[in-house]
């Protein structure tokens, strides 16, 4: 049972309210924050993860909600003589001064690079020193979430050259390596190299290591920091980068949900930009099936609205994969009734391809995608202009080109869903094209619906497929697998729900 301390329920004393009335001194310091931080540093100490877990997750919130809703938290070099200047404690507390900074408040540009530096002052202890501690996997996690985070709001931020003050630019010219793209994509990649997790993942398929069953915890007295960590980098650097990590299976980046669905997002968007249709709809259908079902338990959690807007960006991705590569019977019953509620619509409209059909798949897109970057370094040439938008505006108009040549494909699919066989001539009459014209719209309909996966295995998207045989088309659909097991576990569900209401039923 976690222990309670006063600061986390004590009212906010005279001082406190004092300093909130008179505006923010870094230097001053409330009496629960105080608590907070010596209690915090000796967890961290005695490498008690569950108290310190419950201070990171519970009071951390508790007080910044309280104390400092538009403030930040006092600095560094005012709490450091409460933890006797511990090098590494006073890193981690910038971490989450940083961390709180950037979502209560707009940081300033000297901020954006201090931030910088300390993650790199505290990479480098991690990479480089002997880190004997044990941090919650959830700390690891935000951590480094928010270390991509920053490094994609500062690309945001630096690409909009158009109204920078001389001073701004004088700070980006003198500071030209913070957050560049290099030196983040390096430390991601010295972690992975570092901790040797590839090996450690390989062993543990072999039986040799237990690290996923002791969710990347090392009881035997080392530290579970560079080993983690890895788990949860810059995952939209490609599918390359997750091909140590069996996606299918349960492993520690299913322990925090943050990770787990970060990690599914992403790996979804990838697989649909590469046309794998078939891989995004299997695995945004498992994602928002387990949200659907856990949610209700992350309500409390600083996640919860996170976790609710990835929920509603991967429907709209899911409803751009079915609308693309019509596969409804890869969706569960329940996941499925979510998104004709949510975009049954649109979805009939999407599938006319015409000019309110594009509109609606740059909505969708636009809303769903990721935060694109331009990661080059500043231009300062004059006249400066924002090029802020420039990746997310390419990255449209591949996605709506390959949108457009998908039109052509829905009359061929309609046709060939309507007959086992069909001649070459008949069916361009009916396209009202001639022979050769109907071979290359055949060519580009196998084109299409096959990719190439991970393995380098040519695998088919189509719902209906066909040969030619001469000058015959003979088409052969994919017949749908009856799942009996999730049909049983429904009327399992249905049943329990009728035993217990029937349990609180009184006789008399």
């Amino acid at each position: 049972m976690a222990t309670t301390y006063d600061y986390e329920e004590a009212p906010a004393t005279y001082d406190e309210g004092r300093h909130q009335d008179l505006g923010y001194d870094p230097n001053f310091v409330p009496d629960s924050v105080r608590s907070f931080v010596v209690h915090l540093y000796r967890h961290i100490r005695e490498k008690n993860v569950y108290e310190i877990h419950q201070m990171y997750e519970i009071s951390f919130q508790t007080l910044s909600d309280r104390l400092f809703k538009d403030t930040p938290w006092p600095s560094v070099d005012a709490v450091a003589h409460y933890v006797d200047n511990d090098q590494v404690f006073c890193l981690l507390y910038r971490e989450m001064w940083f961390r709180h900074l950037y979502a209560r408040l707009s940081p300033t540009l000297k901020q954006r690079i201090d931030s910088w530096d300390n993650y790199c002052s505290l990479f480098q202890v991690v990479l480089h020193r002997v880190v004997n501690m044990q941090l919650p996997n959830q700390w690891l996690w935000d951590m480094v979430d928010e270390f991509v985070y920053q490094f994609q709001s500062f690309c945001q931020y630096r690409a909009k050259m158009k109204n920078k003050t001389e001073q701004e630019i004088a700070l980006l010219r003198q500071y030209d390596q913070a957050w560049n793209v290099y030196g983040v994509l390096n430390y991601l990649q010295a972690f992975v190299e570092k901790s040797n997790i590839i090996q450690i993942l390989e062993q543990e398929k072999e039986g040799l290591e237990q690290f996923t069953a002791t969710d990347g915890y090392d009881y035997s007295g080392g530290s579970n920091v560079l080993k983690f960590i890895v788990f949860l980098g810059d995952y939209q650097t490609g599918l390359k980068c997750l091909l140590p990590i069996d996606i299918s299976q349960q492993g520690v980046y299913t322990s925090v949900i943050g990770s787990h669905i970060a990690t599914i997002y992403h790996y979804g968007f990838a697989n649909l930009m590469l046309r794998r249709y078939v891989e995004a709809i299997r695995e945004f259908n498992k994602m928002l099936l387990y949200i659907y079902k856990t949610k209700q338990y992350h309500q409390k959690s600083p996640q919860y609205e996170q976790i609710l807007k990835k929920n509603e960006q991967m429907y709209a991705l899911l409803a751009i994969c079915l609308s693309l590569c019509p596969q409804v019977k890869l969706v569960d019953e329940t996941v499925n009734s979510q998104l004709r509620e949510k975009y049954g619509e649109k979805m009939a409209r999407m599938q006319r391809y015409d000019d309110e059909a594009f509109i609606i798949y740059d909505e969708l897109f636009s809303y769903a995608c990721p935060k694109f970057i331009t990661p080059s370094a500043s231009s300062f040439e004059e006249p400066l202009v924002n090029y802020n938008q420039d990746a997310y505006r390419l990255q449209l108009k591949l996605f709506l080109y390959e949108v457009k040549q998908q039109q052509l494909l829905s009359g061929v699919r309609t046709f060939l869903k309507v007959y086992s066989t069909i001649s070459l001539g008949k069916l361009a009459n009916y396209l009202e094209v001639d022979e050769p014209t109907l071979r290359t719209i055949l060519l580009t309909y196998k084109h299409k619906t096959h990719a190439v996966d991970s393995d380098g295995k040519i695998i088919s998207n189509a719902d209906v497929d066909f040969y030619i045989d001469d000058d015959m088309i003979h088409v052969v659909e994919s017949m749908p697998v009856k799942r009996y097991g999730d049909y049983f576990l429904r009327q399992i569900v249905k049943l329990e729900g009728v035993i217990n209401d029937m349990d609180r039923i009184k006789l008399e």
